[in-house]
């Protein structure tokens, strides 16, 4: 049932006019729980058709009635609704062709391409760069009139009016026959063309003025409605306009004909098809009065039937591509015009016998300047050879090298993820780059956090890729928020991943053994780009797996020089980065950059193991972004890895003469590695600090302390409000039965709270001890310790103040 279901889901969106191809449905470890993955389009497409689906199913289950086709015509309807349109669609293809990236922002044809400071928008068919200003006065027809002509640009005679009368004043003036139109309209509505009596030209007036604010009357200029698409300082297409016609067959009535036209699959009710459905509506059925018909009268055999006056698509009529016939003077107007009227992208108007002479030898004229024209009539025109508009658009916008992309890393793994990603962007930042970061912490531009929590999903990721300053990212990239809605890009041009070693979270979201978490974490390697880098953890073999499924190169990084995968990589003359003695060292082939461990503040002269696997790692993404060797240097000594900086990160504190160490490690990995740190710091006694976290399996929880029960002296067990799940009591009961085999802790106390028990081991701390804080709100706990050693601090400095004497603070 859950495969019928995937496969109705599938099928559905195919029969709706969706190109989908994918559904795989999974069994989980639960009986009788699957997991089903169905392609969209378009989400609200793909939802709705799971939900028919789903009734579907149903329906066959219990052999009851299911409308297939009225599913159906809500799916195209929809469908039709929300989807990007033929003329903005155009543009994106062709940046998608271009490996720009995009992204919709609205529902409707606002589109981002690029990111960061590379970003550029368009709104259909208009760019960011075209000003307000010049849109205003292409809406203004008779200000366009002047500017035009003005610029030398060939116009039709003709004035605003302010009536009816008025408007039949004028035609007199200009000479029948006339145009009448709104001054400030679009799409060809409102519009009559060559009228010439008195009652023509005043019912005229009635429909225009309904339609913009002003209205104008000008001549009537005999010919074909070309419209001249100009991008830039370019013409890339221009096209025929026919309006909406059909042929007599003395058979068949004018209704029964439009009928016939409108079955064509191309034409649909609005702009999302390549051709509009033909509307017998009033200015149809006035039209065809005009002639002398009705919609039920039977026109002779080969009669042409015009159903409208102008020729927009928009309305049902045809377009025939002639941007082979143009001449070069005909062009140069269409290009002025655009530049006159200051837009980027312009739809120019003009009424000709021909597009093969210049305008002024056959009395031609511009008679409309568009911004935001529809470009559907050049994607598929109804007759001739499609154009390129998309890639215009794009090429105007974009360079031919730049892809509007910024330098990208994103950051996977167990655990080292927070601390790798603030080195790789403090790194970029030194070397002169505005970088946006995301990390558990919160989103930062440059040193400015502009957002707090856990912000290492692909929605924090993309907010940095939109803001306008930032020229590079660095994401930590959490499984949740993969599992959840994926990346939050579609390539990166770096992938790290730190390590996978026990994993964590285990058993939540069907994520059951370390194998499945690491084909999660294995995604940013797979969306490295062709010419991109994944730094891999090569003593971690879940993580040196990842390598095969890499489109790019691979930087292996190691504590162990002898490595087999750093050998065997150094000898292919690939590049690795690997721990020697008390240096890093980076080398391809026979060119070595060694780099003392005494010069990274953040690895303690090398004693601390994990850090200096993330500072390796951020080495080896540095070398991948192209840094000098001299930035990344000068980056590593002036990290600093304190409280402000790099909350919760083995962060180091003095209180009373003993060490306080603050960490945010909450999986067995992280535990293992902060007590290899600590065993190698020489302390009278040592005392920690700890919870659990609830959403951890049972088994991951109680390893935690049997790890710390060897290593510490006392042990203060603390339980918050926070028990993710779990029962009050549960956790602190599975942290004791860790305890339980314990070689070393003999003092175990239980406290109800952080602070408090965060206060207890500092209270009986003394000179020479060390303490280990493992911490759950980060930033409150650290502010708590802070504020402790502030106050000790007062209190000593007060007991050593002469008598008579005050300290302030």
């Amino acid at each position: 049932m859950a495969r019928a279901l995937g496969l109705a889901t599938l099928g559905l969106q195919s029969q709706a006019g969706c190109p989908v191809t994918f559904v795989r449905t999974v069994p989980t470890l639960d009986a009788g729980i699957y997991q089903v993955v169905v392609e969209y389009t378009e989400e609200e497409v793909g939802r709705l058709a799971l939900k028919f689906a789903l009734e579907l199913c149903q329906a066959a289950e219990q052999d009851t009635p299911f409308d297939l086709e009225a599913a159906l015509a809500k799916l195209r309807d929809l469908d039709e609704d929300v989807r990007i349109g033929p003329s903005t669609g155009a543009i994106v293809q062709a940046a998608v062709q271009r490996g720009i990236p995009y992204r919709r922002l609205t529902q409707g044809s606002l589109i981002q391409f690029g990111w960061g400071k590379k970003q550029r928008r368009i709104q259909a068919a208009e760019m960011d760069r075209s000003s307000a200003i010049a849109e205003s006065i292409a809406q203004d027809k008779e200000l366009t009139k002047t500017l035009l002509h003005a610029a030398g640009v060939p116009v039709p005679e003709g004035r605003p009016v302010e009536d009816a009368e008025d408007a039949w004043a004028a035609a007199q003036e200009i000479g029948a026959p006339v145009v009448v139109k709104p001054r400030d309209g679009n799409q060809g509505k409102g519009v009559a063309v060559n009228i010439s009596t008195r009652e023509q030209v005043l019912a005229a007036y009635a429909v225009a003025e309904k339609y913009g604010s002003a209205v104008l009357v000008e001549r009537y200029i005999p010919g074909h409605d070309f419209r001249l698409l100009v991008v830039g300082n370019n013409l890339v297409a221009a096209s025929r306009r026919d309006p909406p016609q059909v042929f007599g067959d003395a058979v068949h009535t004018i209704r029964e004909l439009v009928e016939e036209v409108n079955k064509d699959p191309r034409r649909g009710e609005g702009h999302a098809t390549s051709l509009t459905k033909i509307r017998l509506d009033d200015i149809a059925i006035a039209t065809l009065a005009k002639a002398g018909y009705t919609p039920d009268s039977v026109p002779p055999k080969g009669a042409l039937v015009i159903l409208r006056n102008n020729a927009n698509l928009s309305t049902g009529g045809t377009a025939t591509d002639v941007t082979d016939e143009v001449h070069p003077e005909f062009a140069a107007h269409a290009i002025a015009a655009a530049r006159t009227v200051g837009l980027d992208i312009c739809g120019v108007d003009v009424v000709a016998g021909t597009v093969i002479k210049p305008l002024e030898s056959q009395g031609g004229a511009i008679v409309e300047v568009n911004a935001a024209p529809g470009l559907r009539m050049h994607l598929a025109p109804s007759y001739g050879k499609p154009r390129a508009v998309g890639e215009a658009v794009i090429a105007d916008m974009f360079a031919p090298e730049d892809d509007g992309r910024i330098p990208l890393v994103a950051v996977a793994g167990t655990n080292g993820k927070t601390t790798t990603v603030r080195l790789i962007a403090h790194l970029q930042g030194v070397n002169g780059h505005l970088v946006g970061m995301t990390n558990s912490d919160g989103v930062y531009i440059g040193q400015q956090r502009i957002d707090v929590g856990d912000c290492s999903g692909p929605r924090s990721a993309r907010n940095v890729l939109l803001h306008p300053d930032v020229d590079a990212a660095v994401f930590e990239t959490a499984r949740g928020g993969i599992l959840r809605e994926g990346l939050g890009f579609d390539r990166c041009d770096v992938a790290v991943v730190t390590n996978i070693g026990m994993g964590d979270h285990l058993g939540l979201n069907f994520i059951s053994t370390v194998e499945d978490l690491a084909v999660v974490k294995r995604v940013i390697v797979e969306n490295v780009a062709p010419t991109g880098t994944a730094v891999l953890n090569a003593t971690d073999p879940n993580v040196a797996n990842m390598a095969d499924s890499c489109p790019g190169s691979v930087i292996f990084f190691s504590s162990d020089r002898q490595h087999t995968l750093i050998t065997t990589q150094r000898a292919k003359n690939q590049r690795v980065v690997y721990r020697d003695g008390q240096a890093i060292v980076a080398a391809r082939g026979a060119e070595e950059q060694r780099i003392a461990l005494a010069d990274i503040p953040l690895t303690y002269d090398g004693a601390i193991d994990f850090q200096v696997e993330n500072a390796m790692a951020a080495i080896a993404a540095a070398w991948a972004l192209g840094l000098d060797w001299q930035v990344i240097r000068r980056g590593l000594a002036s990290f600093v890895n304190d409280a402000q900086t790099a909350p919760g990160r083995f962060n180091r504190f003095e209180f009373r003469g003993a060490t306080i160490f603050a960490d945010y490690g909450h999986n067995p990995d992280a535990i293992q590695a902060l007590v290899r740190a600590i065993e190698r710091m020489p302390a009278k006694r040592r005392s920690v600090v700890i919870s659990g976290a609830g959403d951890r399996r049972d088994v991951d929880i109680r390893r935690q302390t049997e790890i710390l029960g060897t290593a510490f002296d006392q042990v203060v067990l603390y339980e918050d409000q926070c028990q993710r799940g779990r029962e009050d009591g549960e956790v602190l009961a599975l942290l004791r039965e860790g305890l339980a085999g314990a070689t070393r802790a003999q003092d175990v106390r239980e406290i109800r709270g952080e602070f408090l028990a965060i206060d207890t081991a500092m209270d009986e701390l003394g000179a020479g001890d060390l303490c280990l804080i493992l911490v759950d709100q980060v930033e409150e706990a650290l502010a708590h310790i802070e504020q402790r050693i502030a106050a000790d601090c007062a209190i000593n400095a007060a007991m050593r103040q002469p008598a008579g004497q005050s300290i302030a603070h």
